[in-house]
């Protein structure tokens, strides 16, 4: 579909302004505020997204998502930034990443496909996961993919025969480096006590690794961990980097061979709600690289190539859900306001604990502030999109709310929960607005259901 522009709402001449720092800290920077509640995104107001598309919506801004691929660029200049596609991932998205001269990686021969049907560059791409099916594998060699990581002993002699006499495939390996890092028990995965990885503790990355080196058609290219998510300490992957390295020189040691690249994930914290804390890039990629060459120096290796694996940092906080105010309900215990959307679109506050700053747009409110808690549609008592946050105590039905920092994990890990189906992903940039992904539809769900 062609960009089309949107038109204001706004009174004749009225002009956009920020609005008070601390209230948008968390939203795209393109966001300003206009009279009557109103609020802009790359230059298009949320009411209009929603009377055009309906509700819910996901809106993105395609210039934040641009320069926090810059930004990485800029802190990273010599290291390989691989955009994470789990975090999200559409055909629009993945030109946006591969224009600002990012790679991918990818967990399954799904995203694969779609992102190389779009055009990306296979050799750019990384597929990793802690388990791959015959299909991932078989995906990734017929595409050519640019490394695959290994994450389990039995995926070596599995992608060995699958390359063939004459061909030679680039594999990582997996480590983990027994750190425990991340916002959530579920999301730290660099521990010894989870699915991922390879552990260095106990000698099986080292096993994985000889194994390796003796598969012709097989190319060890580096050491990969990733220590979870939304991380917001730099400390833990300065250890990472540490135990990393002392792993490579023992393989030099024991075999030989000097190990070219090292990856050390993602992971890095966003804030959700403002005044929450979130991972220095500056600082990480400074002390990162100054890590990197002091302990190689000291194990007498040159410094590998290093790639970092940002998802959520990238896309998370250029995307905003729109939602439309279906009910309030006061209660002795507390206030509910209930709005067209929930766990289906947004899984993480049931799955994480994910806390939220929802806000009333398209209308200004005198009223003052109610503690609220925000609830979807769904069968479930745990469809909590936002518990005990404050609203106009005059919210009610017809409004709309939006929640900033929905880019990330939103509509990648939505379903289709009580047959109601995903919504759409609209983009913004430059006071235009238009469609990238367009909203599931009861015949699409209906399509699928042919056991009658």
């Amino acid at each position: 579909m062609a960009p089309s522009t949107a038109p204001s709402s706004a009174p004749p001449g009225a002009p956009d302004r920020p609005a008070p720092a601390d209230a948008l800290s968390v939203w795209p920077a393109t966001t300003t505020e206009r009279p009557h509640g109103q609020l802009v995104v790359g230059g298009v107001p949320l009411t209009e997204i929603a009377e055009g598309h309906g509700t819910p919506v996901y809106v993105l801004d395609e210039a934040e998502v641009r320069e926090r691929c810059r930004t990485y660029r800029t802190a990273f200049p010599d290291a390989e930034i691989h955009y994470a596609a789990k975090a999200f991932l559409c055909r629009a998205l993945a030109h946006w990443v591969e224009e600002e001269g990012l790679g991918l990686d990818v967990c399954s021969a799904g995203e694969l496909e779609l992102a190389v049907t779009t055009g990306f560059p296979p050799e750019r791409i990384l597929l990793h996961g802690n388990v791959k099916s015959p299909h991932d594998l078989e995906t990734a060699l017929r595409l050519g993919v640019g490394r695959i990581v290994i994450d389990t002993p039995a995926e070596i002699a599995r992608i060995a025969a699958a390359v063939g006499a004459e061909g030679r495939q680039k594999v990582m390996v997996r480590v983990t480096p027994g750190i425990s890092a991340g916002g959530h028990r579920k999301i730290r995965t660099g521990s010894e006590d989870q699915k991922f990885g390879l552990s260095i503790r106990d000698g099986h990355a080292q096993h994985a690794i000889a194994r390796i080196l003796d598969q012709p058609h097989l190319e060890l290219a580096g050491l990969h961990c990733h220590l979870g998510s939304q991380i917001a300490d730099v400390k833990p992957y300065l250890v990472a980097v540490r135990r990393l390295v002392g792993l490579m020189a023992r393989v030099r040691d024991a075999h030989g061979v000097t190990l070219p690249e090292l990856d050390l994930g993602g992971g890095h914290g966003i804030a959700y709600r403002p005044g929450e804390p979130a991972l220095d890039l500056t600082t990480l990629a400074r002390k990162v690289r100054a890590e990197l060459a002091e302990s190689c120096a000291a194990a007498g290796l040159p410094v590998p190539r290093l790639i970092i694996e940002p998802g959520r940092a990238v896309v998370g906080p250029a995307g905003v859900a729109v939602y439309r105010v279906l009910g309030v309900k006061r209660t002795p215990a507390r206030t509910f306001v209930a709005v067209d959307g929930g766990m289906s679109d947004n899984p993480r506050p049931a799955l994480y604990g994910v806390r939220y700053a929802p806000r009333l747009v398209g209308r200004h409110s005198a009223a003052g502030p109610e503690r609220v808690t925000v609830v979807g549609r769904h069968c479930e008592a745990g469809d909590v999109l936002a518990e005990d946050v404050p609203l106009p105590a005059d919210t009610r039905p017809g409004d709309l709310l939006a929640l900033p920092v929905a880019g990330a994990y939103h509509l990648s890990m939505a379903s289709s929960y009580n047959l109601v189906g995903r919504p759409p992903v609209v983009a913004v940039r430059d006071g235009r607005a238009r469609l990238l992904v367009r909203r599931e539809t009861l015949a699409d769900l209906r399509a699928r259901d042919v056991g009658l």
